[in-house]
């Protein structure tokens, strides 16, 4: 069956044991059949998503080649800082460039975010160099195929504590949750964002208004809290401490911090309640002290001027007596006039925490018009991803030294996301993302785009927009070699995966000496960032014994791929060095890598 469905019982409640048992009895039928018909009966779910397998293109090329990344050395876009996150644009197909990182990068990812095609049967979404159309009787099956080879990559890619979020609309949303919940666990679903976008004008009955983000974790015991201080907060803690400089009392300080939060409010969300101030800063005095609950504290407060017991709540306060005179003590009860005034206490603004909100409005017509003018007001790309929402994700999601991943990049929003959050808190996270050139985008839109962002561009208005400069922007395109591996085979792979080997260990400056040694490139090639950044690329085992003496003159540690036929990476050789080196036997690492996630060259068509 075409259209993808939910599978509860077998029909008609026929016993399986007995099916199977009339199926050997059957005459007629060779063994092959019969074992062709068992499988097939095997095979069938009781529960789950089933949907029709489709072939690839991609698939038939990967079951012959095997895909390499190579950089276009006139494309980069390099800092001076050393100190600089490598960031990487891969222009290819998805599923060779996923395979490609499968190497390079397993267990590696900590925030994989895409935005895949939504199927909505209006152009959007190619498949073997056809568009898939709403009358299309294998569109979802279609779609399903393409995304489970993809995610299936992308599963091995995420960290320990690896996240990925998913764009998506109704047409695929349930079918992507069903694909989801049987890749990464349903106990690994975090939760669903809606992003409120434009309104649909011309509505047929319901007018939808809004976009998924689902998003699953690699495992949710491991992970922690998503919660940071927010940028409203941060802002009025940054106000405060302006007023603080120019020597203004306490009660003025209040005075003009209020009245900036009211002129302000709407660029405030939540936090404009946090304006009182004292020596200690801003806080809100909205948390109360008494117990709205039976069973609070019943006991006398005295109020520290009047001497006089506090009004009592009717259900007592929130502490015994000892916690909230420690409160107290630290100056964090805010008393009021006399006593017929509740006590409160002060939440610092420090406290003021904000999580990621299953609802989150953006307006897209602000989003297309900001990436028109890094373009000097030329329409380069309709509808791109927000860079605010992404920005936000990638905030709770990932730690200062993240690699961020996208593998449907469109117009890079990903990567201007990830370069901008960075320069907020000096983080050095680094993105890669992946598109193919189709219609020159990855040239002409992604390269393009984050070219500026670092670079800095003129909008049309003449309005001069400083690059984030601090940031390295490398440009790679898959390459596939023949997939039998002859030993000459062997030796063109090792070569051409050094670029690979650069992405893999983040070591990009190629070194002209080795250990005050020159070698020719064709039999080895040194990198080196630093004591503790130095890779060796050895395509000749005849130059070994020339290096270890180099090496025990050395300090540090050192990471050597070397060619070899097989598994074995010449450890016998280096013994007299083995605790400042790790070695690694090319290309066979790189082999093993592939062979979990290419298809078979031997199996049956359509499958993997």
């Amino acid at each position: 069956m075409s259209y993808i469905k939910m599978c509860a019982t077998m029909s008609r409640h026929i016993n399986k044991q007995e099916l199977i048992s009339r199926v050997r009895e059957l005459a007629g039928l060779t063994n092959d059949e019969k074992a062709a018909l068992l499988e097939l009966l095997n095979e069938k779910k009781t529960y789950g998503l089933v949907w029709e397998n489709h072939k690839e293109d991609v698939e038939d090329r990967l079951r012959d080649h095997l895909p390499v990344l190579r950089e276009v050395k006139d494309k980069a876009i390099l800092s001076n800082d050393l100190d600089t996150p490598n960031h990487i644009l891969i222009e290819g197909d998805n599923l060779e460039a996923l395979s490609a990182l499968s190497y390079t990068h397993e267990g590696k990812i900590d925030v994989i975010y895409i935005d895949p095609p939504y199927n909505t049967g209006n152009k959007d979404f190619v498949y073997n160099d056809y568009y898939v159309d709403r009358e299309d009787s294998y569109r979802h099956s279609k779609w399903l195929s393409f995304m489970e080879k993809r995610l299936r990559i992308a599963k091995t890619l995420l960290s320990d504590l690896g996240v990925i979020f998913i764009s998506i609309d109704d047409n695929e949303q349930a079918n992507l949750k069903l694909l989801c919940d049987e890749f990464f666990g349903e106990r690994n679903y975090t939760g669903q964002l809606i992003i409120k976008t434009a309104t649909d004008n011309n509505p047929s009955q319901i007018n939808t208004e809004h976009e998924y983000m689902l998003c699953y974790c690699s495992n949710r015991y491991l992970q922690e809290n998503w919660k940071r201080t927010s940028q409203a907060a941060k802002d009025i803690k940054a106000k405060y401490g302006e007023l603080l400089k120019q020597g203004l009392s306490i009660t003025e300080i209040q005075k003009e911090l209020r009245k900036w939060i009211r002129a302000n409010k709407n660029n405030l969300p939540q936090v404009a309640h946090y304006n009182n101030v004292d020596e200690k800063g801003v806080y809100s005095s909205s948390s109360n002290s008494s117990n709205p609950h039976p069973g609070g504290y019943m006991y006398d407060i005295i109020h520290p001027i009047t001497s006089k017991a506090c009004s009592k709540p009717v259900n007592g306060w929130r502490w015994p007596l000892s916690t909230f005179m420690i409160y107290d003590s630290q100056g964090e009860i805010e008393w009021g006039v006399d006593e017929t005034t509740q006590p409160h206490v002060k939440k610092r603004i420090e406290t003021s925490t904000e999580y990621l909100r299953t609802l989150i409005y953006e307006d897209n017509r602000g989003t297309t018009l900001a990436l028109t003018e890094m373009f000097n007001g030329e329409r380069v790309f309709d509808n791109p991803k927000s860079l605010n929402v992404i920005s936000k994700v990638i905030d709770f999601t990932s730690r200062k030294n993240s690699i961020i991943l996208d593998f449907f990049a469109g117009s890079g929003t990903t990567m201007h996301a990830t370069m901008q959050l960075n320069a907020e808190d000096g983080g050095h996270r680094q993105c890669i993302l992946v598109t193919n050139n189709e219609n020159n985008i990855c040239e002409q839109v992604t390269y393009e785009r984050n070219k500026r962002v670092i670079q800095g561009y003129t909008t049309p208005k003449g309005e001069q927009v400083a690059g984030l400069s601090k940031n390295n922007l490398r440009y790679y395109q898959t390459e596939l070699l023949p997939r039998e591996m002859t030993f000459k085979g062997r030796q063109d792979l090792m070569r051409a995966c050094t670029d690979m080997l650069c992405i893999k260990e983040d070591i990009y400056c190629e070194q002209r000496e080795f250990g005050g040694m020159k070698f020719k490139p064709s039999l080895l090639r040194y990198f080196s960032e630093g004591a503790d950044k130095r890779m060796l690329v050895v395509y000749d085992e005849r130059v070994i014994e020339h290096l270890v003496p180099l090496i025990e003159k050395m300090e540090g540690r050192l990471k050597i791929y070397v060619f070899s036929n097989g598994p074995y990476a010449y450890e016998d050789e280096f013994a007299s060095v083995k605790e400042r080196v790790e070695v690694c036997a090319l290309p066979e690492a790189i082999l093993q890598a592939y062979r979990k996630v290419l298809p078979n060259r031997n199996e049956e068509e359509g499958r993997i």
